[in-house]
């Protein structure tokens, strides 16, 4: 018997079992991929999920891992560029992107460190019930046996398409349509920082990543996934070459090492966040377009807030429900804010938010001040600022 059993072991899973371990409980973790392996990702970890890391202890081992920091972004669209970073959260400045079969390993390995149980090529094929309420699991073992395991509190951060969630019916309680599709690869000989360009249809992503090589992502329309996923290579270039030229010849200078990975499957929702013997946490909670690359910093903050809440209070009924309605609370208050810049960006259409990027250029503590609204170092409130709305004014 667990107190807690978290099915996945990526970026909300791995750190939501360790968060447990660290306040006592007995905790299993179950993979269904053999560790270390790659999945899609949009890589970036903004200055929270960093500063995270290094709250947690495991910035050093993502640092000794040869992942590039990165120290300066810019953007670029419609006649406007801005240059420089976003403020830093309890004192990191620098950020990281990390390829994920590096990032998911050191994860893992913290929870095993704070005493929590892993098994990886484990695949949860069901969930026990008893009265409605969950209180376990049903897998199959790398062995291929079959096993039951028993739980407090059985945690879903299984992703997208959550078999927790599918199980215990958790409904989607905010919901749009998917908006972009997006492929990507790695190059070697692009020197680059976090660079993103943008114009109608069209936004390019450019991050440093591990073994010195950089991640180069292009984003399309959904309604252009049919066409663009019958010639992913020439659609790929093209998008680079038409939406950032000098970029584009950089490219030419280098070479892709990879084949060319992406999806069209980019689901925009927040679920149900518990019940009854369940929790759901990253993308099995709430998943949104790609394109902000919030997922796996909203992962970390997701994990925290899951186990602050609840503390020392699994085992009284009332008092766990209690901190579940709050985590399901701050799920909304917290990340709705960045669920609907994401679906904003998404939309592909540059030109009412150049038209006030162009009034910061020249004024960099504003253009930090934007980037940080990116990061989640500063809220949108905090960006409209006197200053700003001076300038606006005056404009």
């Amino acid at each position: 018997m667990y107190d807690v059993i978290v099915i996945g072991a990526r970026c909300a899973g791995s750190p939501t079992a360790m968060l447990f371990a660290r306040q006592g409980y007995r905790v299993l973790l179950l993979e269904k991929a053999r560790f270390p392996q790659d999945t899609l990702s949009s890589h970036y970890i903004h200055q929270p999920g960093v500063a995270l890391l290094h709250q947690w202890g495991l910035l050093d081992k993502l640092r000794d891992a040869g992942c590039r920091p990165i120290s300066h972004q810019s953007y670029e669209a419609l006649g406007v560029r801005l240059d420089g970073f976003s403020l830093p959260v309890d004192g990191q400045r620098t950020t990281y992107a990390p390829r994920r079969y590096v990032l998911d390993p050191i994860l893992a390995d913290g929870a095993v460190a704070a005493g929590v149980e892993f098994r990886d090529s484990c695949a949860v094929t069901d969930l026990m019930f008893e009265d409605d309420r969950v209180v376990g699991v049903r897998y199959t073992t790398a062995g291929g046996a079959q096993a039951t395991d028993r739980a407090r509190l059985v945690v879903g951060a299984d992703g997208m398409r959550s078999l927790v969630a599918r199980k215990v019916g958790a409904q989607n309680v905010i919901e749009h349509p998917r908006m972009t599709c997006t492929y990507y690869s790695y190059w070697s000989g692009v020197p680059a920082h976090f660079e993103l360009y943008e114009r109608p249809g069209r936004w390019i992503g450019v991050i440093p990543t591990n073994d010195d090589l950089t991640l180069l992502m292009a984003y399309f329309p959904q309604d252009e996934f049919s066409g663009v996923r019958t010639a992913v290579e020439p659609g790929y270039l093209d998008a680079f070459r038409t939406t950032a030229p000098q970029l584009y010849e950089r490219m030419q200078a280098g070479e892709r090492v990879e084949q060319l990975y992406g999806t069209g499957h980019q689901e925009n929702y927040f679920r149900k966040a518990f019940g009854p013997g369940w929790a759901l946490v990253g993308d099995a909670v709430n998943h949104k377009d790609s394109i902000t690359a919030r997922g796996i910093s909203d992962a970390f903050i997701q994990a925290r807030t899951l186990t602050e809440h609840i503390g020392a209070q699994l085992h009284d009924d009332a008092a766990l429900d209690a901190a579940l309605e709050c985590y399901e609370d701050d799920l909304e208050e917290n990340h709705f804010s960045f669920y609907q810049a994401a679906l904003n960006v998404a939309e592909l259409k540059p030109e009412g938010r150049t038209d006030l990027l162009q009034k910061l250029v020249g004024n960099q503590e504003l253009i930090d001040r934007y980037f940080s609204t990116l990061s989640g170092a500063c809220s949108i409130d905090d960006f409209y600022n006197a200053e700003l709305l001076t300038l606006l004014d005056q404009s």
